[in-house]
């Protein structure tokens, strides 16, 4: 039997190694949304391939589709019968361009415990920490206690629109018992999270018209509607007073909102992680916690307008004017449902009698899930181990649509949702970075899982008969 604690001091004793491997991915910009860097996705898919051939992986692919972005895959399943962990992250980075980063964004930069650089955390730091644990075990104990998978994708950021075509096409590239998708975030540097529910997507476009041009407001003002004031109308009646969507509010299992309140998100921790302003306070959150305005309730932002920027003014009514808006779906609920709310509020009564049009753009689904089966005592062991306690159930205000996919191809699989992102990550904006200590505890961590997750009969139906 192999010493578990030796493969994790393996693992912190290489871990300038492990960054010195993170560091050189991160200096490729492998901006999956532009196509000028399609050959740096490319680039970066083959040293990984190179890599985790190195590493021992000896069928290690770049997986290729016509029309999509490289995806990496690997694998090492040396105990037949035993459980096979499939292990998921992404490759590709969001844009810098225009973002007043503090340090080169694609060099990393260490500062105040901290790794700053575009895509430190999101999602290089999750899945690099599984090659870090993964060659740990191989060089302590000369093998993997189970059977291991890994898919790398290149197109995350840009809404995996090729994923299930890839899902479709390899199907040996994601057999498995149990999945750790590597793309999310904990509650604060101390506290693990495992998350379990992710809001959806809704984008709609709402067009106010009332004229067949641009019109002299001095001669017609008061007389004729204005399509912008509509539309500002039209979107405050979307909002409550605070500025929060009123339409599409979910009930909220009260046991579940009365443990939200435990997540560490006070006032301190969002002012911090969302860069308020001097002067500026977070929105109170009266009888809800914060964490169930966050994971479990639909939110509205503004994309966009047509109302004109300073240097084009003029005075005149405008014959149209329009926004385009996103919506966050909560949990359980579908886009469906919360378009018809929108819809009828933006079609009700049009303010001056201007005409309004909504066209939906874009949707995603929204996911929701219970943890069932010993995978997650097992995974709440391993996070004991490393963190000095298990993981936290917590959700995800944002989007993320390879989940959804997963949830829906592979829903009767164990899914354990986890990641190196923090309250100050700030993920996809400037200046993005990781807290250094929980990427360690989370190569840690998996050391741990893997022994955990193998010495589980259930997870390995051969074994469990014998």
């Amino acid at each position: 039997m192999t010493d578990v604690s030796a493969v994790a001091a393996r693992a912190d004793a290489a871990f300038e190694e492990t960054l010195a491997r993170l560091e050189a991915y991160l200096r490729i910009p492998a901006i999956s949304c532009d196509a000028a860097h399609a050959g740096d996705v490319s680039a970066l898919a083959q040293r990984i391939r190179a890599d985790l051939e190195a590493l021992g992986f000896a069928r290690s692919r770049v997986l290729e589709l016509g029309g999509a972005l490289p995806s990496v895959a690997a694998e090492r399943c040396p105990h037949p019968g035993a459980p096979t962990l499939l292990i998921y992250g992404h490759l590709d980075l969001q844009p810098v361009a225009g973002e007043p980063w503090s340090t080169p964004p694609h060099e990393a930069v260490r500062k105040d415990g901290r790794l700053y650089a575009r895509g430190s955390a999101d999602d290089m730091g999750g899945w690099v920490s599984h090659l870090a644990a993964l060659e740990a075990w191989l060089a302590e104990a000369g093998e993997l206690p189970l059977n291991v998978r890994l898919f790398i994708e290149g197109e995350e950021e840009i809404g995996s629109p090729n994923l299930e075509r890839f899902m479709d096409a390899y199907p040996d590239a994601f057999e498995a018992d149990v999945m750790v998708l590597t793309d999310c975030e904990n509650p604060s540097t101390d506290i693990p999270g495992l998350t379990v529910s992710l809001r959806g997507l809704l984008e709609l476009e709402v067009r106010c018209e009332a004229l067949t041009a641009d019109v002299h407001s001095g001669l017609w003002g008061n007389a004729v509607p204005d399509p912008a004031l509509a539309l500002v109308v039209l979107l405050g009646r979307l909002v409550d007073g605070e500025g929060r969507l009123c339409l599409g509010r979910q009930e909220v299992d009260p046991t579940w909102r009365d443990a939200s309140r435990d997540v560490p998100l006070g006032d301190e921790v969002v002012r911090v992680g969302a860069r308020l302003a001097d002067g500026v306070d977070p929105l109170p959150s009266g009888a809800r916690s914060r964490a169930e305005w966050l994971w479990r309730q639909p939110a509205m932002t503004v994309l966009s307008t047509t109302l004109p920027p300073p240097g084009r003014e003029k005075n005149a009514i405008r014959a149209a004017a329009s926004a385009k808006l996103s919506f966050r779906v909560a949990p359980g609920q579908t886009p469906a449902e919360l378009e018809a709310l929108v819809r009828g509020e933006l079609e009700r009564d049009p303010p001056g009698g201007v005409k309004v049009d909504v066209t939906r753009h874009a949707t995603a689904e929204s996911w929701l899930y219970t943890p069932k089966g010993p995978a997650f005592p097992a995974a709440d062991r391993a996070y004991e181990r490393a963190w000095g306690r298990p993981l936290l159930p917590i959700g995800v205000g944002g989007t993320i649509p390879f989940v959804a996919m997963f949830g829906r191809r592979f829903g009767d699989l164990p899914l354990i949702l986890n990641g190196v992102m923090d309250p100050e990550t700030g993920a996809h904006g400037p200046d993005e970075s990781m807290h250094l200590e929980v990427f360690q505890k989370a190569i840690r961590a998996n050391v741990y899982l893997y022994d955990e997750l193998a010495r589980v009969p259930a997870l390995a139906p051969d074994l469990a008969a014998a």
